[in-house]
Order: C-alpha cells, then sequence, then structure tokens
C-alpha cells in the first residue's frame, strides 16, 4: 500500500465542474468520480496536506486555437456556471487554479503554488482521464515530480478513451493506484 508524506504531496483534482461532470462518461460516471475525488480530499486535508482544484474557463479571448480538424471548444468562450465547481467539492484552504487550456500546468501558476509549499509528489485525478488529467500528468513528469494517478477516481468520454490513457500512457510516466490504497504518513 503506497505511503505518502503530507508535507510534500498534494492532491490535485482536476476539472469537477459544472460543465464537465454532468454527461455520458466511461468507465463510471462524473458524480461517481466526484465522490471518490472528494472522500480522497477530505483524507489529504486531515493529514495537512494541499488539495489543488483545477477548472477550465475561458473567454473568447483566452481561448486556445480552434483551427483544429475537430473543434469542441466554445468558439466565444465557456458559458456562465460552466466553471462552477459541483457541490461538496471546495473547501476553505483548498487552492484554486483556473486553467485556459487542457493542462493545469500551462499558463498557471500551479509549478509556484506548489514548489512554494515544497511539493514533491502530485497525486492526479479527475475528468478527462486523456485530456485535462492525461495533460497535467505530462506536465508534471516533465517537471521532475513524482506523479500518481488514482485510476478510481478519474473517468472520460467513454471506457475506450480512459483505458487507453490507463493502459498506453500514463504507466510510463506515473505511478496508478485506487482511491482506497492511499495513506498519508
Amino acid at each position: 500500500m503506497p505511503s505518502y508524506d503530507p508535507r510534500s504531496t498534494a492532491l490535485v483534482l482536476i476539472d469537477l465542474q459544472k460543465g464537465i461532470v454532468p454527461g455520458d462518461k466511461g468507465p463510471r460516471s462524473g458524480e461517481a468520480v466526484v465522490a471518490t475525488a472528494a472522500a480522497l480530499a477530505e483524507r489529504f486535508r486531515k493529514a495537512g496536506a494541499p488539495v489543488v482544484l483545477v477548472h477550465v474557463g475561458f473567454t473568447a479571448a483566452e481561448a486556445p486555437s480552434l483551427e483544429v480538424d475537430a473543434p469542441r471548444l466554445p468558439k466565444d468562450g465557456t458559458p456562465a456556471g460552466f466553471a462552477d465547481f459541483v457541490d461538496g467539492v471546495r473547501q476553505d484552504g483548498d487552492i484554486v487554479v483556473l486553467k485556459h487550456h487542457w493542462g493545469a500546468f500551462t499558463g498557471t501558476d500551479l509549478d509556484l503554488q506548489l514548489r512554494r509549499r515544497g511539493v514533491r509528489t502530485v497525486v492526479v485525478a479527475g475528468i478527462a482521464t486523456n485530456f485535462g488529467v492525461e495533460s497535467t500528468v505530462r506536465s508534471a513528469w516533465e517537471l521532475s515530480y513524482d506523479v500518481v494517478v488514482v485510476e478510481d477516481a478519474c473517468t472520460s468520454r467513454s471506457t475506450e478513451l480512459h483505458e487507453f490513457a490507463v493502459r498506453h500512457i500514463l504507466p510510463q510516466i506515473a505511478r496508478l493506484v485506487e482511491s482506497d490504497a492511499i495513506t498519508l504518513a
């Protein structure tokens, strides 16, 4: 069972927000991910480890390039309420990061926030496994953090997309664990 030092480990939760959690997901629902992530966050808070809540939102001027073959982002920016966290996720003392791209490090102060707190290990979970989670994990690994992905606190647009990331990409740059296996000591 993996044990992590709460003085040097942070939980980073990706896009547990009103505009992303609902809708079809796989292999588990967005609501199931929120429940698992919220319980995990409470364990981190009780241990004194930082909890980082990342959400995405942007105006038309802040939007990433939409000059792609299969655009899915709204060209006028995200609608009102889209970036709001779902109920029960955010608590006083959490670090909040607003991103404008898939990854939580690109164009944000997340790396600075973590390094100032002495964080060397990031535990990552959220939605979507092969978009926001994977992009954040790639950047964290490139920044020389030890990275842990909580598989049962992640989901994607489909089971196939989730499974591809979990089987082929994430094991090369992170450790994959289940939420109940994580201890902080």
